[in-house]
Parts: C-alpha cells; structure tokens; sequence
C-alpha cells in the first residue's frame, strides 16, 4: 500500500540541518518492465498527479525487453527499420512526450520520469529543462563525470554532453500545469546496434554509427568500467535532493495508479492506434 494519505508527510514540508523548509517528494525506485508497461506507468502517474491525488514525482527504470520509443507526433515508418526490429525482437511504443526516436537498451540505460506541478520547478518549459538537468550533472559529478546543459532547437530538445558528446537527453509533456519529463542516461551503449535499429534521414547505418561514435557517450566510455543502474540511481536521488531542494522519500505507485497503468497498458500502449498511428482517446475524461 502507498504512503500517499491526503495530509499525511508528503503534503508537508520538513526541516533540514540549516532549518530551511524543504518539500517532499515521492521517489518510484528503481524497477524494470516492458515498454508498454513503462509508458502505461508514466502516463497514469501523470493523470494522478493532474487530478491532485498523488505529490509531485520522480520514477527510475529501466526496459526489459530492449525496445524503441518514438515521440507523440513522429511517423514511426520514418523513425526505424522494422526488419532489423523483428530480427532483434526489439519493442516499439509511442510517447505521450515529443522529441525523437530513442534506443532502449535493457543494460545500457537508466531512465527517469519527473512530473510535478510546473510552478515547483521554473515558469516555463526551458527553465524545467535547466533545473532538471542541473540535479542530473551533479549526479553524473558525483560518478566522476563532468556534463554540460545543451541547449535545445526547433527540432531537439535540450540535452547533457560530455566534450560535446550526448549523454543524457529527455523530452516533456504539459497538461493542466503539470509537467512530465522522461529523459535517458547512457550507462553503456551499442552504438551499432542502436543505429541498425533507428533510421536516420539520408544516412544509412553505418555512416550513422561513425556519426555516432562523434556524438554519443556513455557513463562506461567515460570512467572506463560499467557502472551499476542501481549506483546511478542512487547518484540521481542525491542530485535531485539537492538541486530540487527536496527529500524524496521512496514509495510505491497507489493502487488507484497500479489499476489505471494496467488499463492503459492493454486498451492504448498495446494498440497498433497508438503505437503506429498515434490516435486514442483521452483517460482524463473518464477517471
């Protein structure tokens, strides 16, 4: 059962050592699932969080099988190569978020949804990118790694490198003054097979993995040794706590949650209307 009760911690503050008011937040540690289960998840976290029934959130995880993901407007025959996807058995879904087309790598990555009010984090979507990604560099300091912010365009959104090499990008959707914001970090990566999988426009796959190798950086490539998801995870709660100035204080997803997740997981997430034409109803209406 969740700790989450209407008036219980998570609706007050507590005091650090400085004796400065600090918000709490509830922390989903880190857990692995399939595609559509991580998305179903997310998205009913951030219906909960729209109708107040649950504190501001950050969620770890990771994906198992591999799969791919591609943003809420993207045309996935323009994104991917279904013969290699069904040759490495490789799932695809659709997010409610924008951005490009992502490999998922079941051991390579670790991946965080953040949702929250979008007042308790900047005045606007650029400022919720910079806070966020200044807890994830001090996370990634604290492993020995030094990130910068990227700023985004017209056609990426922002992201973290390491002397110029991606590391960590994320993209957001906003309903109702709620933000939610999943982003990656690279724990190792297969640079070959990320860019098998991924289509990209006028390159075919092996110039695509040279660009990569110029490009793209992983957590492994930069101290030299794998780091364990469940390290990088804790690194996260460290940087989140402090840049954020909040406690997370870990839980579980409500049974409210749990029940409306498994609804979207079989009736959206494993739909060919959502996942290859982005078409489906709204669950606001209906909870």
């Amino acid at each position: 059962m969740s700790l989450y009760i209407r008036g219980n911690i998570f609706e007050k503050n507590i005091k650090d050592k400085g004796n400065l008011a600090m918000k709490t937040w509830r922390l989903i540690p880190l857990s692995t699932h399939d595609a559509f289960m991580n998305m179903a998840i997310d998205e009913a976290i951030l219906i909960s969080k729209i109708k107040d029934f649950i504190p501001n959130t950050i969620r770890f995880y990771q994906w198992n099988p591999s799969a791919v993901s591609i943003g809420r407007n993207l045309n996935i025959n323009e994104q991917i190569y279904p013969q290699a996807l069904k040759e490495y058995q490789i799932d695809v879904v659709r997010r409610t978020s924008g951005g490009g087309a992502v490999y998922h790598d079941q051991n390579g990555e670790i991946t965080y949804s953040l949702t929250a009010t979008i007042s308790d984090l900047g005045s606007d979507y650029t400022s919720v990118y910079q806070k966020v990604y200044s807890a994830i560099i001090d996370s990634l300091r604290l492993l020995g790694i030094p990130a910068d912010f990227v700023k985004g365009d017209i056609k990426n959104c922002p992201n973290l490198a390491v002397n110029g090499k991606k590391i960590s990008g994320s993209a957001q959707t906003v309903k109702r003054k709620i933000i939610q914001q999943h982003g990656t970090i690279l724990l190792s990566v297969d640079l070959q097979r990320m860019f098998k999988l991924l289509r990209l426009k006028g390159l075919d796959c092996d110039l695509a993995t040279e660009i990569g190798k110029r490009k793209i950086t992983s957590i492994e490539n930069e101290v030299k040794h794998l780091i364990s998801a469940t390290t990088v995870a804790n690194a996260l709660e460290q940087g989140f706590n402090a840049k954020l100035k909040i406690k997370l204080i870990p839980d579980k997803l409500t049974s409210s949650e749990e029940t409306l997740a498994k609804r979207l997981y079989k009736q959206k997430y494993l739909t060919n209307e959502w996942n290859q034409k982005g078409q489906f109803s709204s669950f606001l209406n209906t909870i």
